[in-house]
Formats: structure tokens, sequence, C-alpha cells
């Protein structure tokens, strides 16, 4: 079997349920150009792979990728994602273009041996609990009663999204513990938005609050200054979501000392491929890597990491609705149609 082609249809994608992030972020995005990924063989496979960047991958298929690809075996996963790393290094490609190819590889392996994905990296489970994950609401009233009605929707636990203010955010945080209880999980996500004396305000009180974990409170292009927080808050830290570099990054924050667990992901760690490098790499040293952000591609990961414990579901409204995919006992249960399944998502 051989590459003949590679092709990006372009698409119209409604705008996203409105909605915001912490203060500085940009919220919801309206109409966009997405693109479906296609790899084609001569066997008449065909694998696809799906982003909302149609246009920027657009170009970089027609000037970079397919020229490298076509003649070669798609079931040579492995040395393609190298191909692609080798791009990178001429390119430097945006963090989610690096592992679209590699979902699309993969999607065309699960056709070919007529399987779902997870059950070709290996099946760990079959169904994972789902934790409700906000967007920015606004008042701390409000995120009350979003989490009373995510609660009652079935999800088993709640993370945070918040202003970006660390003496608002913490006030929220203990005040959300207080309401709900011990026996509910919490998170906390910064989105980036601290520099280093307010991420350890807002650590803190995530301690005294008892939270599974504090995640991403800085950029982290500094793996000292995460090493810093994690010597000075008893939270456990979740680091290495955007970092560049993906599993090489992710290798130096725990060499660092600078983590708590990791993130691993299909849309910014390299496709499913990196997903899973990053996930053996942190069982090697007793780590949990959590799977980062909703989707089909990351419910396959889901039920093939056995170092992770949730399925990340967003949470855009309020009142909310609780995604499609996830059951009213707040589970996420397997895909199980060939490959990724994107037709059946």
């Amino acid at each position: 079997m051989r590459i003949t082609d590679v092709t990006l249809e372009l698409i119209d994608l409604p705008a996203q349920p409105p909605f915001r992030w912490r203060a500085g972020l940009p919220g919801s995005e309206g109409p966009a150009v997405g693109g479906i990924l296609r790899v084609h063989t001569d066997d008449g496979l065909v694998g696809e792979a799906h982003t909302r960047r149609g246009r920027i991958v657009a170009d970089l298929v027609e000037r970079r990728i397919r020229a490298d690809l076509i003649g070669r075996d798609p079931l040579w996963r492995e040395l393609i994602w190298h191909r692609m790393w080798e791009l990178d290094r001429i390119e430097e490609l945006p963090i989610y273009v690096l592992g679209l190819v590699d979902v699309a590889l993969w999607d065309l392996a699960g056709k070919a041996a007529n399987l779902p994905v997870h059950q070709l990296l290996g099946t760990y489970r079959d169904a994972i609990p789902a934790y409700a994950s906000t967007v920015t609401f606004s008042s701390v009233e409000e995120y009350l009663d979003v989490a009373d009605q995510c609660l009652d929707a079935g999800y088993v636990a709640i993370k945070l999204h918040a202003w970006g203010d660390a003496r608002a955010d913490a006030e929220l945080c203990q005040k959300l513990r207080a309401h709900v209880g011990d026996a509910v999980p919490l998170m906390y996500d910064g989105s980036a938005g601290f520099d280093f004396a307010d991420a350890v305000y807002v650590g803190q009180a995530l301690s005294e609050a008892g939270y599974t974990w504090y995640e991403e409170p800085m950029r982290e292009f500094s793996v000292t200054s995460y090493r810093w927080l994690a010597e000075r808050v008893a939270v456990p830290l979740l680091v290495a979501e955007t970092s560049d570099g993906a599993h090489l990054n992710v290798a130096d924050f725990i060499s660092g000392g600078a983590v708590g667990s990791v993130r691993t992901s299909a849309q910014y760690k390299g496709g499913i491929t990196g997903a899973m490098r990053i996930a053996h790499l942190a069982d090697s040293f007793q780590l949990r890597a959590e799977v980062h952000g909703t989707g089909i591609v990351n419910a396959h990961l889901c039920m093939a990491i056995p170092n992770t414990t949730y399925y990340e579901s967003l949470v855009f409204t309020n009142p909310v609705v609780r995604e499609a995919a996830v059951g009213p006992d707040g589970m996420l249960r397997a895909p199980n149609a060939p490959g990724i399944g994107y037709e059946t998502a």
C-alpha cells in the first residue's frame, strides 16, 4: 500500500456557542474555515484528520506535506511522524499541525484492520469518567449554579477556567470547595494567566482547598519557574499542555522536578503517536498523563492510556448542556467504529 495523494478539503464551520475565557484571551470564534485532511492510498483506503485551521493547513499541504508523503507506505507511521518533525525544522509548524497527518494515518490503519484506533493502540478500558471543564462565567454565584448543574448532569468532577485575577480566582476556588463539599474532585486551569508571584498565591489557595490539580498557571517556557512553583505549593501541578517540543519538553519538566502530572493530547503533542509517547514517558516515572481536550480522537487516547484519570468535557453554556458523547452516568464509552470514527461522532 502506498500514499497516492494528500488533500485538504476546506469546509465552512459555524460559529461556536458564545463564551469567554479569562481576561486577555479571545473567547468563542465566529464562523471559520476548517478542513478535512485526507491521506489517499492505491488500495482505495483514505485516512482523515479534522482541523479548524483549514487555510493554514491547506498552504502547508500544498507547499510541504503532499510532496513528502506521496509514495510512502502509510503504515510506516513512525517514519512519517519523524518526517513531520523534519518539516517542522524548516517551517516551524503550528503546534496543532504537527499531529494531523499522524491522526489521519491512524484512522487509515484502523480502517485497514477494521478496528477502532484504541484497539490498535491496545485498549486499557472501555469507559472513563468525564469531568466538566467550564468556560469563564460572570460571578461566583453563577459558577456555583453551573457546578450544581454539572453534578446533576452526571459529571463526576469539575475544572474551573476563571478570570485570570489571582485574588478573585483564589476566592472562587475556595468558595466552590465549600459549596460542593470535600467528596467532589475539583481542578483549576490558569490558562497561563499568571506570573510567578500570582501563581504561588493561587496555588496556596488550591492547596488549602484540596484541589486535584493546578493546570498551566504560567506560560510553559521556563521549566525553572515551574520547579520553583512546585517547591512552594502542595497542589500537584499539571504541566506541558501547549509547550513546543512535545515529548522533549515534557521530559525536561519531569527531570527538572517541575511536575505533578503531565498533559498529553493529539492536538498539541504530535498526534496519536506523540501523545502515546508522552503517556509512556510519564508512566515510567509513575506519573499520570492527563488527556487534554474534548473530541473523538482524545476519546481513543483515554481508552488506551492506563495512567489517565478523566475525559475532559467542555461546558460552554449556562444552562449546562452535557456533551452528547458523555452518558447521564458521567461516563464516556469507547468508540467502536473502525479507525477514528469521525462519521459516527
